[in-house]
């Protein structure tokens, strides 16, 4: 299969790693992203598969809880001057209103909805800010949570929407605690919220990883098999603690000192009452979204001729 400039770009960005290495692991996968990744990721250049959605879009992720309703929306907008435009900031506000009070089922069911205090149409008001705005605007993507408490957080003005979704008892107010755990997602991007969801399809895709590093590893190629076998399993632990929400150490060490898991234990306990993580949405402006890059990729392209 060949591959573009473009792919060396994407997997760069996926990847950090250097271009000519991405050039390589490309070439030597036949251009299959996919196993370019674990290819990098064997010998050691690449310390996790990244999403790939990390390319930049503008415009804002917004998380907020109306009247009951947790919400958490994505509207993209063409630049980040726009993005912080009060008309702009208004729009995101009255989607998200719009989503609490209909429920919409799909992208479609809310884009036919009536728009938060007008007479339009979602889709008609998108349009309306294009005309006043002057730049291509989108609304993305929409994530509700109508049952248990929600803690919305919004990181950098919007760069990152995250909302958490938690069950409490007790009476207590669980609104630091909420606001903690997305932090912590916000800053550390777990690809699962616990351990036990963590696949079979996972676990030995990252077991062969593991054994590849060892083999490629003068220092471990040399051990028996059944000894690599041994140090993978007792690393699969710090795989759960780098991957998994409540297996990771909670980042804000002055607070607690353990894993998120304990300080939510440990915090609800303090205030006399329970609280059980149950769900979180995280939305990131511009995951997925490729903008064009002509004279980085023009730089790549020289590199492949």
């Amino acid at each position: 299969m060949a591959f573009t400039a473009t792919d060396v770009k994407n997997l760069r960005e996926m990847t950090g790693v250097g271009m000519l290495e991405c050039k390589k692991a490309l070439a030597e996968s036949d251009g299959d992203v996919d196993k370019a990744i674990e290819y990098l990721r064997e010998k050691g250049l690449a310390a996790s598969q990244k999403k790939a959605g990390r390319i930049a879009a503008e415009g804002m992720a917004y998380a907020a809880v109306i009247d009951g309703v947790g919400v958490v929306v994505e509207i993209n907008a063409e630049t980040d001057f726009v993005a912080k435009n009060e008309k702009f900031v208004d729009f995101v506000k009255g989607v998200a209103a719009t989503v609490a009070a209909n429920k919409p089922a799909d992208m479609d069911a809310l884009m036919a909805c009536q728009y938060n205090g007008t007479g339009l149409t979602v889709t008609q008001q998108q349009q309306e800010m294009v005309l006043v705005i002057g730049e291509n605007i989108q609304v993305r993507r929409f994530a509700f949570f109508t049952e248990g408490v929600c803690v919305p957080y919004i990181h950098a003005g919007g760069k990152i929407g995250v909302l958490v979704n938690l069950e409490v008892t007790g009476g207590i107010d669980a609104s630091e605690i909420g606001k903690d755990v997305a932090m912590q997602i916000a800053s550390m991007r777990p690809r699962f919220w616990d351990k036990s969801q963590v696949t079979q399809e996972v676990l030995d895709s990252e077991k062969k990883i593991m054994l590849a590093q060892m083999d490629n590893d003068p220092n471990m190629a040399s051990k028996p098999a059944q000894v690599k076998e041994k140090i993978v399993t007792g690393k699969m632990n710090k795989f759960y603690a780098e991957n998994c929400l409540l297996q990771q150490d909670f980042v804000r060490s002055d607070v607690f000192d353990g894993t998120v898991e304990k300080y939510i234990l440990s915090a609800a306990k303090a205030l006399g009452g329970t609280v059980t993580f149950k769900d979180a949405i995280r939305f990131e402006k511009g995951e997925g979204i490729e903008k064009k890059q002509e004279d980085f990729a023009a730089e790549i392209a020289s590199m492949i001729k």
